[in-house]
C-alpha cells in the first residue's frame, strides 16, 4: 500500500495473521487491509479521488471502519454524519457542506440494534456537491452555543498529532492488549482514542455486538480484555452486574464525554477492583488531558497531556491551535490569535496542572456522553404554531418550560413534535406548560431550573 498518513499509521502494521478486531467474529489484520482495499477499488471506480468530499451516514459496523479507512486511501475528505439524527436534523448539515457524494448503509433510519460485523452500502453522487476543503480528510459536528452546529474540519496532520498524544500518555494500552470500546464509533473518543489508537498499536479491537451489561462483561473475560474505554453510563450498568466472570487481565477503566459521577465510579472500582480514569478532550483538538496511572477522583481529570497547550482565564480553558478548526469562515470568535475558546469552565492546580471540570458557559449540556445545544432544542420548540415562548434548562434530565398563550398545548403533542425534528437524546423529558414565561424585571425570560418547580415536577399546565 501507498505510504499515505492513513497507510503507513494505521494500516501498514502487523502481520497478516494477527488479530485486528473482535465483535461477533475475528477479523485479522490481513483480511481488514483486503476489505480496505477492496472498497477503495470501488470507490475509485465511482470517480471517488484525490479531494473529493463525501458524507458517510452508517451504522455502526466493521464495514463503517473499512469505508472510513478506504475513503481516506482514496484522498477523500470523509464528513461522519450521525445516523441517529433525524432529517430534520441532519438534512440541513449536508446543504451547509455540500459533499459530492453520500455513502449510506441500507438500513440506516430506524432505532440502534447493536454494533454490526458487515454492513452493505451504497454510493451515491450527489448535484452542487462542493471539493473538500483545504487539505482536511476528517469532518465532524458539534452543537453550538447558537443552535447552529459547529462544522469542524481535521487536516490529516491533526488527527496523527492526535494518535501521538494518546502514545505519550503514560497507561494507554500497547500491543497485544484487547481494547474493548464501548464508545460509539462516530464520535471522537470512539474513533481516535478507541478504533485509530488500537490501529496504530497494534492493540486488538474488542467492540461488544450488544450492550447488555451482563453479556458485555462475560464478552470482556472471554476475549481477556485489558482496558475499556467507555462513559459514565457504561460504567453505571457494569457496575449492576451481579456474578461477574474474573477479569484478571483488566488492568483499565477509561472515561470520557462528561463528569464521572463520584457514586458511579466507586461502583465501579468496589465491584471490579480499579478506578475509573477520566480523559478530557474536544472534538475540535481530540485528547486534552488524563491521567490514566493515578485516576484522579471526579471532577480533577489529570494534567494536560504531551502536545496540549492550554491556559485558563477567568475559569474558561483556552487551548492552543495551529488554525481555526471550523470550515467556511464560521464561529470566528471563538479563535483569536492562536487560542480557541473552549467555553468549557475549568479549575487548575497550580501546583500539578491538573484540570477540574467545572460546567460550561454557554448552552451546551451533556447527555449520556453527548454534548446538547439546548438553545436547539429551544429552536425546535418554537418551531410549533403554537408555542410561544420556551426555555430549555438541564437539571440532570433536559427539561422545557413552554408558554403557549392559552392554546391549550399538551406535553404528548410537544413530545410528538420533537421526535419528528430532534434525535431521542434531545427531547425533554418534561414539559412544564403555562399561559406566559416568567421573566426579571428587565423584562428577560428566566432561565433557573428553579422556575421549573424543581426536578422533580412532573410534566403539567401551571395557570
Amino acid at each position: 500500500m501507498a505510504n499515505t498518513w492513513w497507510g503507513s499509521h494505521l494500516l501498514e502494521h502487523g502481520g497478516d495473521d494477527e488479530p485486528w478486531a473482535f465483535s461477533s467474529a475475528l477479523v485479522t489484520r490481513g483480511a481488514l487491509r483486503d476489505a480496505v482495499a477492496g472498497i477503495a477499488e470501488r470507490f475509485r471506480r465511482q470517480g471517488i479521488a484525490e479531494g473529493t468530499s463525501v458524507a458517510l451516514r452508517m451504522k455502526p459496523s466493521f464495514t463503517y471502519i473499512q469505508v472510513l479507512l478506504a475513503l481516506w486511501s482514496r484522498g477523500a475528505q470523509v464528513v461522519l454524519v450521525d445516523f441517529r439524527l433525524q432529517p430534520a436534523e441532519y438534512e440541513p448539515l449536508v446543504r451547509l457542506v455540500r459533499p459530492q457524494y453520500l455513502v449510506a448503509a441500507a438500513g440506516t433510519d430506524g432505532p440502534v440494534t447493536g454494533f454490526r460485523q458487515e454492513s452493505a452500502f451504497s454510493v451515491e453522487a450527489l448535484p452542487d456537491g462542493r471539493p473538500a476543503a483545504d487539505g482536511v480528510r476528517l469532518v465532524q459536528f458539534s452543537s453550538g452555543s447558537t443552535g447552529r452546529p459547529k462544522v469542524i474540519g481535521r487536516p490529516p496532520d491533526s488527527v496523527l498529532a492526535e494518535l501521538e498524544r494518546h502514545i505519550a500518555l503514560p497507561g494507554m494500552p500497547g500491543r497485544d492488549e484487547p481494547v474493548m470500546l464501548l464508545n460509539s464509533v462516530m464520535h471522537n473518543m470512539g474513533l481516535v482514542t478507541g478504533v485509530l489508537h488500537a490501529l496504530a498499536a497494534g492493540a486488538p479491537l474488542v467492540i461488544p455486538p450488544t450492550l447488555r451489561p451482563a453479556e458485555v462483561v462475560r464478552l470482556m473475560a472471554r476475549t481477556e480484555v485489558a482496558a475499556v474505554f467507555g462513559t459514565p453510563v457504561h460504567y453505571a450498568l457494569l457496575s449492576r452486574v451481579g456474578d461477574r466472570p474474573e477479569l484478571p487481565a483488566l488492568r483499565l477503566a477509561v472515561s470520557g464525554g462528561e463528569r464521572v459521577p463520584q457514586d458511579t465510579s466507586e461502583q465501579f472500582r468496589a465491584g471490579f477492583g480499579l478506578p475509573v480514569s477520566p480523559v478530557y478532550g474536544l472534538t475540535e483538538f481530540g485528547l486534552i488531558a488524563g491521567d490514566l496511572v493515578g485516576a484522579p477522583p471526579p471532577p480533577c481529570v489529570g494534567p494536560p497531556v504531551p502536545g496540549a497547550e492550554v491556559k485558563v482565564v477567568g475559569e474558561e480553558l483556552y487551548l492552543r491551535l495551529d488554525r481555526s478548526p471550523y470550515l467556511y469562515g464560521e464561529h470566528a470568535d471563538r479563535f483569536t490569535d492562536g487560542w480557541l475558546r473552549t467555553y468549557d469552565r475549568i479549575a487548575q492546580d497550580p501546583a500539578t496542572g491538573a484540570l477540574s471540570l467545572l460546567g460550561r458557559a454557554d448552552s451546551l449540556v451533556v447527555v449520556g456522553g453527548l454534548k446538547i445545544d439546548l438553545a436547539e432544542v429551544e429552536a425546535a420548540l418554537l418551531a410549533h404554531p403554537s408555542v410561544a415562548e420556551a426555555v430549555v434548562v438541564h437539571t440532570g434530565a433536559v427539561e422545557a418550560l413552554v408558554g403557549d398563550g392559552g392554546a391549550g398545548l399538551t406535553a404528548d403533542e410537544l413530545t410528538a413534535w420533537c421526535r419528528r425534528r430532534l434525535s431521542p437524546v434531545k427531547i425533554p423529558r418534561r414539559f412544564h406548560l403555562t399561559d406566559r414565561l416568567p421573566r426579571n424585571s428587565m423584562g428577560k425570560l428566566l432561565r433557573d431550573p428553579g422556575a421549573l418547580g424543581g426536578p422533580a415536577a412532573p410534566p403539567e399546565r401551571h395557570r
